[in-house]
């Protein structure tokens, strides 16, 4: 009853702010833009060891990140330039964030650490691309767990608890393991489609 009642509150406050960002006539993809300036304000936190700080940025970041698409259907000004900027400006803003840890654990002499964080960059920008490759081949590829909104919270998570060390292990290994499924996915439906191809 309680969780239902936070849900309905959300929701209305959210509700409320795309309504405003829609009255107020602001194109969406400035909102992604803001979006992705307030997640390169977290990298700097995080490269500067301010974790709790950098985590608290990126939520509000995700206010801009969870009401560009939002405003853009309310306010009817969805266009297919707008939902590919939204895509490119969420890489980036993955990358940039991974970066800011990058920079502090090279600052701190923690190079195993720094080696973690590539593989977490490797794994973060492979899920997205196994995905968007694989839909040339196949109807949709959407089979994994570790997509952008699971990676987002749990670098949240692990910012406002201090505890980034084992999220970004389960970055580095989950978004990896997703990749490789995604690989055997793509292959198995491959494989089906010219089976079909070749018996019609």
């Amino acid at each position: 009853m309680v969780t239902r009642k936070i849900g309905d509150t959300l929701r209305y406050v959210l509700d409320a702010i795309v309504g405003g960002f829609a009255a107020s006539g602001i194109n969406p993809n400035f909102l992604t833009f803001i979006g992705f300036a307030i997640n390169c304000l977290a990298a700097y936190l995080f490269a500067y060891g301010y974790f709790r700080w950098a985590g608290a940025t990126i939520v509000l970041a995700g206010i801009f990140d969870m009401t560009d698409g939002r405003v853009a259907r309310l306010a009817k000004r969805v266009t297919a330039f707008g939902g590919f900027y939204d895509s490119v400006m969420d890489r980036y803003s993955d990358l940039c964030l991974l970066i800011g840890l990058l920079i502090y654990y090279g600052r701190i002499n923690r190079y195993a650490y720094v080696c973690l964080v590539a593989v977490a960059m490797i794994g973060s920008v492979m899920v997205s691309y196994t995905r968007a490759r694989a839909e040339t081949l196949i109807a949709t590829c959407k089979v994994g767990f570790l997509e952008r909104p699971e990676r987002v919270v749990l670098i949240i998570i692990g910012a406002l608890f201090d505890r980034m060390a084992p999220v970004l292990w389960l970055i580095a290994v989950l978004s990896n393991v997703t990749v490789i499924h995604r690989i055997f996915y793509t292959h198995q439906e491959a494989a089906k489609l010219a089976q079909l191809q070749a018996e019609s």
